[in-house]
């Protein structure tokens, strides 16, 4: 990650969200997102990605306290899980409520230092504060070849949409066009690329896929 990133975006993440984890505790909003349902739909939109695998392994980038690790487990999922947060006391909190064992485990930390076969980021690009647009456009860029590198069968993240109503918008958010995200996510990760705007929320989910090898044809005898 480059300079801006290291030195003045990851600090002032960690400490927004530790913020609102101190006032909050473990909801939602501790998190900044609205409420429980909302909570649960945004979820939802991932569970797509793992294609009905139950045992496939999971790694979430900016993790909160955990949340989506007790949905997963909710809906059958048991495949080994790994969060990721830099602020300390969302990995803290996260500790507390699930524990930590061979299949969950949790790390403080941006970048992370293993793969899974599933990476999602769930609401990190949404808070930009008062940087400027372009700068918090490439740490969203950067993020996302990040979680392209961590999942190794594919990954997805969500964002706030430029679609939602304008007067609706607050000035310290990002919004993302989804035609452009779409766009740059085709160019640079291929075409298994699905973006989903249709559940009800001011936002989008994009997952991806990694492409597998062609499946060779058959050759006709003789050839």
């Amino acid at each position: 990650m480059n300079d801006i990133v290291q030195s003045r975006i990851l600090p002032e993440v960690a400490s927004y969200y530790a913020s609102k984890l101190k006032v909050y505790g473990a909801t939602p909003q501790g998190v900044d997102w609205n409420g429980v349902d909302s909570h649960q739909l945004r979820h939802r939109q991932f569970l797509r990605l793992l294609d009905g695998d139950p045992a496939a392994s999971v790694m979430d980038l900016g993790c909160g306290f955990g949340d989506f690790l007790g949905f997963l487990r909710a809906n059958g999922h048991h495949g080994r899980f790994v969060g990721y947060d830099i602020a300390p006391t969302m990995i803290e909190k996260a500790r507390e409520l699930y524990g930590e064992t061979a299949d969950n485990e949790w790390r403080i930390g941006a970048v992370p230092t293993e793969t899974a076969d599933f990476a999602i980021a769930s609401g990190v690009f949404n808070v930009r504060g008062d940087f400027a647009r372009d700068d918090w456009t490439r740490y969203v860029h950067n993020t996302i070849d990040l979680l392209a590198k961590c999942g190794r069968r594919g990954f997805a993240f969500n964002v706030l949409s430029l679609s939602s109503d304008a007067d609706r918008r607050r000035p310290n958010l990002y919004y993302a066009d989804p035609l452009e995200t779409l766009a740059h996510c085709l160019s640079r990760y291929g075409r298994s690329v699905a973006l989903l705007q249709d559940y009800g929320l001011y936002e989008f989910t994009v997952l991806i896929r990694h492409s597998a090898p062609p499946i060779e044809q058959a050759r006709p005898a003789g050839v």
